[in-house]
């Protein structure tokens, strides 16, 4: 059990209902009560590209990554590919239940997105952003892809986006041009998305100091580990993002219930590494 939940990085998902929140939040909550429903179908289809990820990585991870679950030998291939589609079908299974075709008419091009990242485009110049764009339907999905959404999930695909092209340095280290272009890019997204209130401030506030914290740091010290925790800070930094678009709709209890999970998911990612 601990290699699965290493293996689908399980504290992680706590980064990730907060995007169907949002969406429903800018949407008038199309969904009701059935939007939490539709945060389980999120957090299963995040795990299954976790697994993807990791069986797809495979090969690369046994001279990069030797201590991650299928390298290491705790988790079997066949067993992390069939994690993948069992999750996916069950992201699905859950999006069909709780809303129907509209929710599925953007459940299934995010599943197809998150498997075609970790397949195809995730070493090609196309990776960023079809990640970016993975999370940006995942947004959508709470909004039953409604426009009136639109300007949220792109403001999550865009940290997403600048967070997957730092990823990519995770092992030998960048040059100071990519955290700094990160950090400008973590600065823009807190301005865009700053426009609320009290609460949202907050948040967006949190955001800023965290994300862009680690982002500074490795700006001046571009070494792997630094980098590391760069993209682990922007992970995590998703929560108080997703909480301060919440509260600018003027949901504040939703936003507070998703901030609540910003500590948990960084003391669980001292355990098991969000990357």
């Amino acid at each position: 059990m601990k290699a699965l939940v290493e293996l689908v990085r399980a504290p992680a998902a706590l980064t990730v209902p907060g995007d169907a929140v949002a969406g429903a939040a800018a949407a008038g909550w199309p969904f009701g009560r059935r939007t939490l429903a539709l945060t389980g179908a999120s957090v299963c289809l995040y795990w299954a590209g976790m697994a993807l990820n990791d069986y797809a990585d495979r090969r690369l991870d046994a001279i990069e990554r030797p201590e991650r679950p299928i390298p290491s030998g705790r988790v079997a291939p066949a067993t992390a590919l069939g994690v993948a589609g069992g999750l996916t079908a069950g992201g699905l299974g859950i999006a069909a239940a709780a809303g129907g075709r509209r929710a599925l008419r953007v459940a299934v091009p995010l599943a197809a997105t998150v498997w075609a990242y970790d397949f195809v485009l995730k070493t090609t110049v196309l990776g960023p952003a079809a990640m970016a764009a993975a999370r940006t339907l995942d947004v959508l999905l709470g909004a039953g892809g409604a426009r009136s959404a639109l300007p949220a999930a792109l403001t999550v695909g865009a940290h997403t986006y600048a967070v997957t092209a730092l990823s990519r340095s995770e092992v030998d280290g960048a040059k100071p041009a990519l955290p700094a272009a990160t950090l400008a890019a973590t600065a823009g997204v807190g301005i865009v998305a700053g426009r609320g209130g009290l609460l949202s401030s907050a948040l967006l506030g949190t955001y800023a100091a965290t994300t862009g914290g680690a982002q500074y740091d490795a700006v001046r010290d571009p070494a792997a580990p630094k980098i590391r925790r760069a993209v682990g800070a922007g992970i995590h930094g998703m929560i108080p993002l997703q909480a301060g678009l919440i509260a600018r709709t003027g949901a504040w209890r939703s936003a507070l219930t998703v901030a609540a999970a910003f500590p948990l998911a960084r003391a669980l990612g001292r355990k098991v590494s969000p990357t």
